[in-house]
């Protein structure tokens, strides 16, 4: 019986992709960074910020302190954290019916740039736990966060779900002992959620995933 179902953020419960994408040509612009497309950041996210900015600086050959790219990548995101960035459809619905499971987000995005997101877009409501990439010692692939979560509501890896569009979803839950579900309208492409225990193109099918895993 499924208790506990974690979600991903980005790519999963929202479109973040035009928001990073302008928070990333704004912080590398000044350094005669290339403009990326939006096409081309969503190839290159889902390890958390300062690993994207790693990526970019050694992509473009800018020479600036990483530090100072990323609080410029900060500054901007974090003032427009949702002006692009809508929720998936069915999300909204899919967590209210769902209101009889215990809901938690992990995302690699910090902890308080995700709050502020699900806050922002009124998701919040439906969830009982956010954690963030800098909440625990290490992030998604590995299976630390889940555990975390796990722990938090005590429950046990066969009493739970998670679900994602990145193969670090599909890893960390398959790490930690737990279902997996892709989703596959996100950000990474087909073959890389090849392992995942279920697939759905839309969220409002995770209830009837959920239900066929439960009985």
């Amino acid at each position: 019986m499924i208790k506990l179902i974690i979600f991903d953020l980005d790519g999963t419960l929202i479109d973040s992709s035009v928001d990073i994408t302008n928070a990333i040509n704004y912080a590398i612009g000044p350094y005669g960074g290339r403009p990326l497309t939006v096409k081309e950041t969503i190839s290159i996210v889902g390890e958390g910020i300062t690993k994207l900015i790693e990526k970019l600086i050694e992509m473009n050959g800018i020479t600036a302190d990483r530090d100072v790219v990323v609080d410029m990548f900060l500054k901007h995101y974090s003032d427009h954290l949702v002006d692009n960035s809508p929720a998936y459809p069915g999300v909204k619905e899919t967590l209210q019916k769902l209101d009889d499971y215990k809901k938690a987000v992990i995302s690699n995005k910090r902890e308080a740039l995700s709050q502020k997101i699900l806050d922002e877009l009124d998701l919040s409501q439906y969830l009982d736990l956010v954690v963030g990439s800098d909440t625990t010692p290490e992030r998604k692939p590995s299976p630390v966060p889940v555990l975390h979560v796990l722990s938090k509501f005590g429950v046990r890896p066969e009493e739970a779900v998670i679900v994602g569009d990145s193969n670090f979803d599909i890893e960390a839950g398959k790490a930690a002992g737990i279902r997996t579900v892709a989703v596959t309208y996100g950000y990474r492409p087909l073959e890389m959620l090849k392992d995942a225990d279920f697939k759905i193109d839309r969220m409002d099918k995770l209830p009837a995933v959920i239900g066929r895993i439960s009985s």
